[in-house]
């Protein structure tokens, strides 16, 4: 497995990205309108097995990354480790500045959790389309359903990797997860709007082509 080279700029984009995925993932958690499929799985596990999401989350893309590194090492790359470590103790780190600076009970008024939501939401769209344009690799719960669709062909991809997201959501739940409306914004349109993004957006900030 050969890493494919880097610059410089691309590397800073890329740690501004993840970074900034964790730091979104933290207001978005905290607004509780639900998050997205992987992190509701992540939060739920994570609570019952009395560990930071960080921590839970590194360990579960370790796992994940084994069937990444025999089925698809062509996706691997910085940013696949990059994305395996930096969003969960992004995710820690911004959830306890957040403890410590914001007043107890910021989050309580429905007001206030819509206008942290929506420009955080709307800030990680930006931020992944940021990430999958370096083209550094793909995170190893991305990966998954190219896996999956090696082995089941004629499923077409977009089902495959709809199924795989509801049934983390469902495991999510089961384990006492939270939904909202935005687990259903990003199971529904995450995809589009991450395109749109990385179409209309990105270029302008990295000036490279999607």
């Amino acid at each position: 497995m050969k890493f494919k080279s880097i610059q410089k700029a691309e590397l800073i984009w890329m740690l501004i990205s993840v970074i900034t995925m964790g730091l979104c993932l933290s207001y978005i958690n905290q607004a509780a309108f639900g998050t997205d499929p992987c992190t509701t799985f992540n939060l739920a596990i994570s609570g019952k097995l009395g560990l930071s999401l960080g921590n839970w989350q590194a360990l579960f893309n370790c796992i994940l990354f084994i069937f990444e590194f025999l089925f698809a090492k062509e996706q691997i790359g910085w940013g696949t480790i990059a994305n395996m470590f930096l969003v969960g103790y992004s995710f820690d780190f911004f959830s306890w500045l957040n403890s410590l600076f914001l007043p107890e009970g910021f989050f309580q008024p429905m007001y206030v959790r819509i206008l942290v939501t929506i420009p955080a939401l709307f800030i990680f769209i930006l931020a992944v389309a940021v990430y999958i344009a370096i083209q550094q690799g793909t995170a190893p719960y991305d990966a998954m359903p190219f896996i999956i669709n090696k082995l089941i062909p004629k499923v077409p991809n977009k089902l495959v990797r709809m199924g795989w997201d509801i049934g983390f959501c469902i495991i999510g739940i089961l384990f006492g997860g939270r939904i909202g409306i935005v687990t259903l914004i990003m199971a529904f349109s995450f995809g589009p709007a991450i395109a749109y993004a990385g179409k209309n957006i990105v270029p302008m900030l990295i000036h490279k082509k999607p």
